[in-house]
């Protein structure tokens, strides 16, 4: 059997109450939301979920939130791959 350990986040009660209450929802509990984010953090090598940039306040974000990273000028690069392999324009 894997060893289990004891993950401790802080925050405020009102986001932890509105948290418990969605995944009530969803059938699930908060505990199940935090390991699934885990999980599928690992499976995609990545945030399972878009960052982007918005004109809120920067203040408080860090990396790619905060603009830190830039698109390359070559992005379009492999797009004609791409629409041949997907059927694209037909």
């Amino acid at each position: 059997m894997a060893k289990e350990s004891v993950l401790q986040v802080r925050m405020d009660a009102e986001t932890k109450e509105q948290a418990e209450q969605l995944y009530k929802r969803l059938g699930t509990t908060f505990a199940e939301g935090v390991r699934m984010f885990a999980r599928q953090s690992i499976a995609e090598n990545a945030m399972p979920f878009v960052l982007r940039l918005t004109n809120q306040d920067m203040g408080m974000r860090i990396g790619a939130a905060k603009g830190e990273f830039t698109v390359p000028d070559n992005i379009d690069y492999c797009n004609g791959e791409i629409e041949t392999l997907f059927g694209g324009g037909e």
